[in-house]
């Protein structure tokens, strides 16, 4: 709707027309304060500019009315437009919102490594890399979504010791020596019966199978966190193995040229030049890479791909990483420009206002799945969704649990299954809802409509701002909305019911589209 606003008034000035809306409706549907920049060029008072501007519209069939009001130029779309707009969406329900924004964009996201199950943490950075996904593909953009598996390094070695000694403890009843730092959690001793099934217990007491046992677990631990992804509606296009990067090592140090160096026979990268605190080691003096060093040769690989734009999404403990990383790309000759950040904080949990325990699965942290079970995939989806990502986020439980207007989910899935019960209690068919014209609407009306026509714009923002909970926002604020005009209007068994319940299909559709667009089934019943 702004598009096709914004389109006309471009045609008429030959450049975009910034456009906002009015906080009081009464002025109308939108409003440009595009005369006040035209003031010094023009030599006039914007009052006047906006006056000579208004009333150059003439009969426009989009505006019922253009006014100036202090400068301001109001426009107040037409019956005419609303209802062409409205029809026009419902015959399409799919393509309501969809654009034609060109770009390959490749969105990294989760990227936990594979040493035991996905935590809550994880789970935010995967709501928010799928929605901002979806959002995208919607609107026209070509996005790939990646998982970097860090299969390499010292944490595939701890996971080797970790499982030997978790089964010689808990299975053979030995009495082991643990590490300072090592795995733990239920899902190791599942993982170690099945290693005396298929290795015999001997493999858990034979110290040079440890690799080799690692490896095998890494596999069997990424396939559980691809099908807790999948427990929330969300997949991957594709994944790339750290492991498998190291082959190109050496091409990817002399592509750095003089932005890496020897010092102590340490190799170092030259991060302090582009806004790193100082210089960081990417390989060790006994020769191991560090943790920096797989990041290298990936985003290298990346950009070989030669994506438009490529969008990494962290934990918020990475933020130190950021120039570092930006830094290499600049050596290996790309554009750092081109990589994008988006950091996820951490999330706390509560459960009736105390700190939800962890489960004896997952150890030390609270175990993504723990929490599906306890309020289901829809209402961590949309919690996760609500806040902006890089910000801390905590919520109780129980609250979402609740079956009432205080659990935001059930409160929009209300809306639309209230719109749902109230179609199948008329006798009026499809056709003959859609035949009438939303013409001579309430006030209430004419804002509800309005309301539900604005998702296109919302999905837009959301994603061009990175900022996804722009959608459950407007899901809110529309669900309550509607809620209000079903308790101030009857419908059912008035001469204005096909038309309200054209209305409230169109309700309905924002509804839909927009918990789609965030991984949620949107319920006829409720």
């Amino acid at each position: 709707m702004k598009q096709r606003v914004s389109a006309l008034l471009r045609d008429k000035f030959n450049y975009d027309v910034a456009l906002e809306k009015p906080k009081d409706r009464s002025f109308g549907h939108f409003a440009t304060p595009i005369a006040f920049s035209l003031a010094k060029e023009l030599r006039k008072s914007p009052m006047i500019i906006a006056q000579e501007i208004a009333t150059s519209f003439g009969e426009e069939s989009t505006f019922s009315a253009v006014e100036s009001v202090g400068g301001y130029i109001n426009f107040r779309l037409s019956e005419h437009f609303l209802d062409e707009y409205a029809s026009w969406a419902l015959d399409h329900p799919l393509q309501f919102g969809q654009n034609t924004k060109q770009g390959r964009v490749l969105l990294e996201f989760v990227s936990a490594n594979p040493t035991g199950p996905l935590h809550i943490g994880h789970a935010r950075g995967a709501v928010y890399g799928d929605t901002l996904l979806r959002l995208g593909r919607h609107l026209g953009y070509d996005i790939t979504a990646e998982y970097y598996v860090n299969d390499a390094g010292n944490q595939i070695d701890l996971l080797g010791v970790s499982l030997q000694l978790e089964g010689r403890s808990t299975l053979l009843g030995e009495s082991v020596e643990w590490p300072e730092k090592y795995y733990r959690g239920e899902y190791l001793s599942d993982l170690a019966r099945d290693v005396v099934e298929q290795f015999g217990a001997e493999a858990l007491r034979d110290e040079s199978r440890q690799k080799e046992l690692a490896l095998w677990a890494k596999d069997k631990i990424l396939a559980l966190i691809v099908e807790d992804l999948k427990g929330i509606n969300v997949h991957f296009n594709t994944f790339v193995g750290e492991a498998s990067l190291y082959e190109q090592w050496d091409r990817v140090m002399a592509k750095m040229g003089e932005g890496v160096y020897l010092n102590e026979a340490k190799t170092f990268i030259r991060s302090s030049d582009h806004g790193d605190d100082h210089d960081r080691v990417v390989v060790r003096d006994d020769g191991r890479p560090t943790y920096l060093a797989g990041d290298i040769i990936y985003h290298n690989q990346k950009f070989e791909r030669d994506y438009d734009h490529y969008i990494n999404i962290w934990g918020a403990d990475h933020h130190g990483y950021i120039a570092r990383v930006k830094a290499a790309v600049s050596f290996l000759g790309y554009d750092p420009k081109k990589l994008e950040v988006q950091l996820s904080q951490m999330v706390s949990l509560l459960k009736d206002g105390e700190p939800f325990k962890m489960s004896k699965r997952s150890g030390t942290v609270i175990q993504m799945g723990d929490v599906v079970e306890e309020i289901g995939s829809d209402a961590l989806r949309f919690m996760f969704a609500s806040k902006k990502c890089d910000t801390a986020l905590e919520f109780d439980i129980e609250e979402l649990k609740k079956q009432d207007s205080s659990n935001p989910i059930y409160y929009v899935q209300y809306a639309h299954a209230r719109i749902q019960t109230l179609l199948a209690k008329s006798e009026l068919t499809h056709e003959q809802i859609m035949a009438t014209q939303l013409y001579d609407l309430s006030a209430d009306a004419d804002g509800l409509l309005f309301e539900a026509l604005l998702l296109p714009e919302v999905i837009e923002d959301a994603y061009e701002s990175r900022q996804v909970q722009k959608v459950p926002d407007y899901l809110k604020a529309l669900s309550a909305r509607l809620h209000k005009f079903y308790y101030d209007t009857r419908i059912i068994g008035t001469e204005d019911e096909a038309k309200l319940l054209k209305l409230l299909l169109v309700v309905a559709l924002s509804i839909k589209t927009g918990l789609s667009l965030m991984g949620i089934d949107a319920k006829d019943r409720m």
